[in-house]
């Protein structure tokens, strides 16, 4: 047992309690200073979209002559045809509590030397997951969003891609490699999000949880730390310290 005298209180303790206690509030302050840096990383990243925004949009030709690091998250604009007939839905999009898909197409763009992907927008799903959906990809279009390079996501146990043999073929996430074999293409390692209106619906965030949200999360795991510290001084309190 060890007694601390504290604010003229006595407390006894446990070793076994007073680890458990530490360690508990340990973890829960490392977890809202975690949220706190997500909340300034998130910042940091909206900072620098307005920034791509406010200096106007780029062109396919522009890509050949940057990295990836900075067109990441820029807008860009321009024309493009679609390189038939491949189609790519992207499995598991959930927009306003429907199941559906983002239709994924590559494009020739005026400019650029590789092809690239185009993320049209959503797109809802059969009753049957069994019967795709057909896309009708227009000839051409306008290109209007914003491009993307690390679209990397959680990949599950399993193969990405269902390849049939038939287009459209679904996937699980976004591989320009492994797509660009399937489509003997050499993509171009960037995805755009379209963000002009068309028979889909676009609904890509930059950031899905913003600063504020973190920031909550973050003052919630501190509560919480200290609501571990007052149940335990409560429940170690022995009364008052005796000084006579």
């Amino acid at each position: 047992m060890m007694r601390v005298k504290l604010a003229k209180q006595i407390f006894v303790f446990t070793p076994l309690w007073l680890v458990l206690t530490l360690t508990a509030f340990t973890i829960l302050i490392n977890l809202s200073w975690w949220q706190l840096s997500r909340a300034a990383e998130k910042t940091e990243y909206l900072q620098r979209l307005q920034q791509l925004a406010e200096d106007g949009a780029l062109t396919p030709a522009q890509l050949q002559t940057m990295d990836a690091a900075s067109f990441d998250g820029a807008p860009l604009a321009g024309e493009a045809r679609w390189v038939a007939p491949y189609i790519w839905l992207l499995d598991n999009q959930i927009v306003n509590g429907v199941a559906g898909y983002d239709v994924i197409v590559p494009v020739q763009a005026s400019g650029l030397a590789q092809p690239m992907l185009v993320n049209l927008g959503w797109l809802s799903g059969t009753p049957s997951r069994d019967i795709l959906p057909v896309p009708d990809i227009p000839a051409t279009f306008k290109l209007d969003g914003l491009i993307r390079a690390d679209v990397s996501g959680l990949m599950l146990l399993g193969q990405n891609a269902e390849d049939t043999g038939k287009w459209p073929m679904r996937i699980q996430q976004v591989d320009y490699a492994e797509l660009s074999a399937l489509s003997n293409l050499k993509l171009y390692p960037a995805l755009l999000y379209q963000l002009r209106a068309s028979n889909y619906t676009p609904h890509y965030k930059a950031v899905v949880l913003p600063p504020k949200k973190h920031r909550g999360y973050a003052l919630q795991w501190f509560l919480l730390a200290v609501a571990v510290v007052g149940v335990a001084l409560a429940a170690s309190h022995r009364g008052k310290a005796n000084y006579e």
